[in-house]
């Protein structure tokens, strides 16, 4: 790349930020003007996740842990976030005779969260989903197993992703409509 397609670049980047900024763009996990966590990051770490059945619903409430900051301290729990996972799987690559060699996989994660509070309030849900694939290794046992193990951590991560983003977004949304009344 020339210096020249570089210097473009910096320079379309730079109005790029510019015009974010004029727009009232904030980062969702912007920290205080004091540098503690905001609003999003404290919220989410104040979310306990309820035991997911299987073993991908291990892998998915593992994923959940690391991202709502499972081991941030001093951040009472103050919610619960329920959910309901299951990975679906269909033939999509099929050998002349019926032997599947590559498999659709579709995950889909139905989340609640709830306030710890009596009446067990619903604060908000949501839905997240995602689409791999799978190949099938032919009387390679040990490798068909790896790869099916990897493709449930894929699916899990990516869920756990975008259950992250809806809840910090829902946060934010929050704070944002409550400085707005106030």
């Amino acid at each position: 790349m020339s210096s020249a397609q570089v210097g473009r670049r910096r320079l379309f980047v730079l109005l790029a930020g510019s015009g974010l900024a004029g727009c009232g763009f904030r980062p969702l996990y912007m920290p205080t003007a004091s540098g503690g966590p905001g609003v999003a990051q404290r919220e989410l770490a104040a979310i306990s996740v309820d035991i997911i059945p299987d073993r991908p619903g291990q892998l998915l409430r593992q994923a959940l842990q690391e991202r709502l900051g499972a081991g941030a301290s001093g951040i009472a729990r103050r919610y619960d976030l329920s959910v309901g996972y299951g990975i679906a799987g269909e033939g999509i690559a099929i050998e002349p005779d019926s032997t599947i060699t590559r498999i659709r996989l579709v995950g889909r994660a139905d989340w609640t969260l709830r306030a710890q509070d009596p009446a067990r309030t619903v604060v908000t849900s949501g839905l997240a989903r995602i689409v791999d694939d799978l190949n099938i290794f032919q009387n390679q046992y040990f490798g068909a197993d790896l790869e099916n193990e990897a493709a449930q951590r894929r699916l899990a991560t990516v869920i756990a992703d975008q259950i992250t983003t809806q809840l910090a977004a829902f946060f934010k949304r929050r704070s944002l409509e409550g400085q707005g009344s106030a």
